[in-house]
């Protein structure tokens, strides 16, 4: 089998790039990888050592996706992952920069699929959801965290278990979230047309040991990380308190579901799945603020805001009733237990984390 894994130098590519190699050593891997993003060019040599045939191109490009060969199967990783790329010039992105990384990008590997019949397994994002639906979500208060109030009233795809499939994707969900959403559009449409098989998983905060820890890129990484070194740290929004709630899952876990999905291009069950730590899995930044003064013997003391930025939410924690259903798949880490595999990576690597927060 031959796999084509995009964005394969960024975290989340080259964890995939170990996984499937480790899954079936005969898996012939090839990657694309323009090396913009920070870090990436410090997965090159470990995939390398693993035979992956990286060619360094640029998904934007037809004729660098044309100069790929052919393949069984697409792992489509490459993105610009923050939902503030785009506006006002965010981290050093235009709007234009991020629909064509996002968008053109999606339609030229879609054309390459349909050139070559290769299956797609399309990571998307939780940003998908509405921001105003996400931000009234009825919520109560503990002294460490936001919780769902059940009593209430709630909104369809919102429940115990955390925001659905079914939950709204209405405008407006950032310009991040919508290049998404009409990704994942086109990929059903193209499925469809040309009929060839189409996966596409809603991410939620993907982090784990080795990430590049930057805030853009995980912000579980990013916060352990400036607690070892002692950086200063805010909780911005939401009355500045750190009650805000994500979920977490490891690159390995979202890999080991993309596995299966590779397995079974012909299923008749849904093509789109929420995919993230649940429950289990979610912590507050609060929470991960005391993990991290526990585990480094830290006194880091975490300032306040009361800025309220356009895209912040106060809660999301992915329901995985359908991807566990359908696939028999369940996160293998808690959101604490993967939070402190992240601090020991860390505190191992110290020089190295050291090297990426200074950049």
């Amino acid at each position: 089998m031959r796999l084509l894994i995009t964005g394969i130098c960024g975290y989340v590519g080259s964890r995939m790039a170990m996984y499937f190699s480790e899954a079936s050593p005969g898996v012939e891997i090839y990657g694309i990888d323009n090396l913009s993003r920070y870090g990436a060019e410090t997965s090159v040599a470990p995939l390398a050592r693993l035979g992956v045939h990286l060619m360094r191109g640029d998904i934007r490009l037809a004729s660098d996706m044309a100069a790929l060969p052919a393949v069984d199967w697409v792992i489509d990783c490459a993105a610009n992952p923050t939902v503030l790329a785009g506006v006002g010039g965010s981290h050093g992105v235009s709007s234009r920069q991020l629909m064509q990384h996002n968008l053109e990008g999606t339609l030229n590997i879609l054309e390459y699929c349909r050139e070559h019949r290769a299956g797609l397994i399309l990571l998307s994002t939780s940003r998908v959801y509405s921001i105003p639906a996400l931000c009234n979500l009825p919520l109560s208060e503990t002294a460490t965290r936001f919780t769902p109030l059940l009593s209430a009233s709630h909104p369809v795809g919102f429940s115990a278990q955390g925001i659905s499939e079914a939950f709204s994707t209405a405008a407006p969900i950032s310009l991040y979230g919508s290049t998404k959403l009409a990704s994942e559009l086109l990929a059903q449409e193209y499925a469809l047309a040309f009929d060839f098989p189409v996966w596409i998983n809603r991410c939620g905060v993907i982090g784990g040991p080795g990430q590049f820890g930057r805030v853009d890129q995980g912000i579980l990484s990013y916060w352990i990380y400036a607690f070892l070194l002692g950086r200063p740290l805010r909780y911005i929004g939401f009355g500045g308190s750190g009650k805000q709630v994500r979920d977490f899952v490891s690159a390995e876990d979202v890999a080991a579901l993309a596995w299966q999905q590779i397995q079974a291009p012909s299923r008749a069950i849904s093509r789109v799945v929420n995919v993230g730590g649940g429950q289990a899995g979610a912590l507050s930044l609060c929470e991960l603020t005391q993990i991290c003064r526990e585990h480094f013997g830290s006194t880091l003391q975490v300032a306040s805001s009361d800025e309220t930025r356009p895209f912040d939410i106060p809660y999301y924690v992915t329901d995985n009733t359908r991807v566990s259903q359908l696939w028999d798949w369940h996160p293998s880490h808690t959101g604490e237990a993967l939070a402190l595999r992240v601090c020991e990576w860390a505190a191992q690597h110290r020089t190295f984390v050291a090297s990426l927060m200074c950049s």
